[in-house]
């Protein structure tokens, strides 16, 4: 005996959480878009119980989606935590599939409303499953190189302590509820800002951010001249013992130095435009 329950939603996020509130084990998205991989990423990072998704996708897709520092950071976490599976393939798909243990749900978008259109049919649903997961574990695994969140926050701690990595985690929730195109504040511009107002050398931010894996040096020193040259940050020469002497950062601006560290990148990002 077959049924269907079909899920309507305002946003894409709605349909998916609704396609996976019932899984158990581990759930195969395939050809999914933009929004959907957006949506999963945001999904595992607010809900305290997730199932496994083993996400089957064209890589240019992904490369273009995780291009994203923050969306990426959190992918790596729930990557690291087992919760979510990339893998890319030549393969192009119709409609994106949301394929469970007990449905298979084909998301569509008409205009600005989406719909889960769904069967839970048990021969169907069985064939799909086999159909997915030996296409998933033929699939190459997605490398994603931006660090996880976790790390990211951990190791700011522990190089320059809980005031810093106080105010990138406030920075990063700016980021999140006004979210930028890249553009203007991206993860090494956000890293030199919360240096800055804490004083940091550029020489330790530096080699934190490429240690944990965020750029390489000769990227945080170019973003420097940059952030200089507008104005946002100063630095001054502090002496050591042997060598040329490091460069502390200051926040530039009087407006960036009155800021709260919640307000640090809507004011950059004032100033910039």
């Amino acid at each position: 005996m077959s049924s269907s329950t079909n899920v309507l939603g305002a946003t894409v996020e709605d349909v998916v959480s609704a396609a996976l509130r019932s899984v158990s084990d581990a759930a195969y998205v395939v050809g999914p878009t933009r929004e959907i991989v957006e949506a999963l990423v945001e999904l595992g990072v607010d809900a305290d119980a997730t199932p496994h998704v083993r996400v089957l996708s064209d890589e240019s897709l992904l490369k273009d989606v995780l291009d994203d520092f923050l969306l990426a950071s959190n992918a790596a976490s729930l990557i690291d935590d087992g919760v979510l599976d990339l893998r890319v393939t030549d393969e192009r798909f119709e409609n994106t599939l949301v394929v469970t243990e007990s449905s298979v749900v084909a998301v569509v978008t008409a205009g600005d409303r989406v719909a889960g259109l769904t069967t839970d049919d048990e021969a169907f649903v069985r064939s799909a499953n086999d159909t997915y997961r030996d296409a998933f574990e033929a699939s190459e695994p997605f490398t994603l190189r931006t660090p996880s969140i976790s790390a990211v926050r951990e190791s700011l701690e522990s190089d320059f302590g809980p005031e810093m990595r106080a105010d990138f985690d406030a920075v990063l929730r700016s980021l999140q509820a006004v979210p930028d195109d890249g553009s203007i504040l991206d993860e090494v511009t956000v890293s030199l800002l919360v240096a800055a107002k804490n004083d940091v050398l550029l020489y330790d931010i530096s080699k934190w951010g490429e240690d944990v894996g965020i750029a390489s040096k000769a990227t945080f020193s170019r973003t420097k001249t940059e952030l200089e040259d507008v104005g946002l940050i100063e630095t001054e020469k502090v002496p050591i013992d042997v060598g040329r002497p490091r460069l502390r950062l200051r926040l530039g601006d009087e407006r960036l130095r009155d800021a709260e560290a919640d307000q640090l990148a809507s004011t950059a990002r004032n100033i910039l435009e």
